[in-house]
């Protein structure tokens, strides 16, 4: 058939220039220690930062969830599937981290993926100009597409090239949108220059801190409050599937911002809500993140991305400079980096190969992406292995 013909071809081309992705699968809870394939494997995979996915408290929560309200939400935020828990959880999130606006307000969604189409559907369209990060999620770049706004790309973290950008626009309204923590590089935007931006030209800053929230600021409150910026031009986006190690999304904007989402945000308005009981567990889940707990989590973090980057430093490839959780390491060649991770595997290490398109062509990479779960012993298998792989890569 030439339909499935044109498919096998397709896949085939991928298969050659080692691009083709493979699942696996996991047979315990997501941890630093998990069994995924059947064997025994210290996980650097995931982005359960703080180690929170298996927590005890909020794996109770979940079941106390569901025996409170059920398995699923039975519809939509407007249809019937808008629970006590939702509202709990976007009051604790609005509470948490709403300090960067005047009268904050939250709005969940299902995914962060879905947020960001909504935020970016709903806030921008014909006669906008989106202003997007050359690096930003795929997330964000489908949003700005399907807004079907003017879209204008901005070099990496160049505040300087934006602002010649915003300067030669004539657009009605102007968005400018960036990750707050970059998923593949794991450095920050420059956020008080993009603010300074936005509020010299009227525009909205959109935020994507899908890996900034819970790590980053006190209290983990996320990139903004590390910052300490505050602006009614701010929309901010979190996940609840990362570091807050449940799953969901947010987004907290002044309460005007909520309520057009509310009314004019497809993805929000046509999406049957997430279980409640996962917005149980997830406001569980603020509670820790705000907690003693979580600072300690966060602080125990933090010693293990400095002894990371002093690791990462001393081999032959070559380690991006992140201060936060996400340490990657550029091999360059596709096959060369799935060689890597597939050494790293047979070590008993799960260190993810990540290759075009989610990296630009010839900067693929084996990214490391560290949790509270981890230990220095932890850290001193992987340094092991990684001499011993980088001694037998040497002439």
């Amino acid at each position: 058939m030439f339909l499935l013909d044109t498919l096998r071809d397709g896949l085939a081309d991928l298969d050659r220039r080692g691009l083709t992705r493979r699942r696996r699968i996991a047979d315990t809870a997501c941890a630093a220690h998990m069994t995924v394939d059947g064997r025994p494997i210290i996980g650097f995979a995931s982005n359960d930062y703080l180690g929170l996915a298996a927590h005890p408290a909020l794996t109770a929560a979940l079941a106390e969830g569901a025996q409170r309200y059920g398995a699923g939400s039975g519809g939509s935020h407007l249809l019937g599937g808008h629970s006590r828990a939702h509202a709990q959880l976007e009051d604790d999130l609005a509470a948490l981290c709403g300090g960067f606006v005047d009268a904050p307000r939250a709005l969940s969604f299902c995914t962060g993926y879905m947020a960001n189409l909504a935020v970016l559907t709903a806030l921008a369209g014909r006669g906008t100009t989106l202003f997007s990060d050359a690096l930003n999620h795929a997330s964000l770049i489908d949003g700005a597409r399907l807004a079907r706004a003017e879209v204008q790309i901005y070099p990496h973290g160049d505040a300087e090239a934006l602002a010649a950008m915003l300067d030669a626009s004539d657009a009605s309204v102007k968005v400018i949108v960036t990750d707050g923590v970059f998923s593949m590089d794991g450095d920050i935007a420059p956020l008080a220059a993009l603010l300074e931006l936005a509020e010299r030209h009227g525009a909205w800053l959109i935020v994507d801190d899908a890996h900034g929230f819970g790590v980053l600021g006190p209290q983990g409150r996320g990139v903004l409050a590390q910052a300490g910026l505050r602006s009614p031009h701010l929309v901010y986006l979190c996940t609840l599937g990362k570091a807050a190690g449940v799953a969901g999304a947010a987004a907290l904007a002044h309460e005007t911002v909520i309520e057009w989402l509310v009314q004019r945000a497809r993805p929000y308005i046509f999406t049957t809500a997430s279980p409640p009981a996962v917005a149980h567990a997830a406001s569980a889940s603020l509670a820790l993140i705000a907690s003693d707990e979580g600072d300690a989590r966060r602080a125990h973090l933090g010693v293990l991305i400095e002894r990371t980057r002093a690791m990462l430093r001393a081999s032959q490839w070559l380690p991006i400079d992140s201060h936060t959780a996400i340490q990657p390491l550029i091999i360059g060649d596709n096959e060369a980096t799935l060689a890597l991770a597939a050494r790293c595997d047979a070590e008993g290490l799960w260190v993810p190969a990540i290759r075009p398109p989610t990296v630009p062509v010839g900067t693929s990479r084996v990214r490391v992406s560290l949790s509270a779960g981890h230990t220095l012993d932890d850290l001193a298998r992987l340094e092991a292995a990684l001499m011993r792989i980088d001694a037998a890569a040497r002439p």
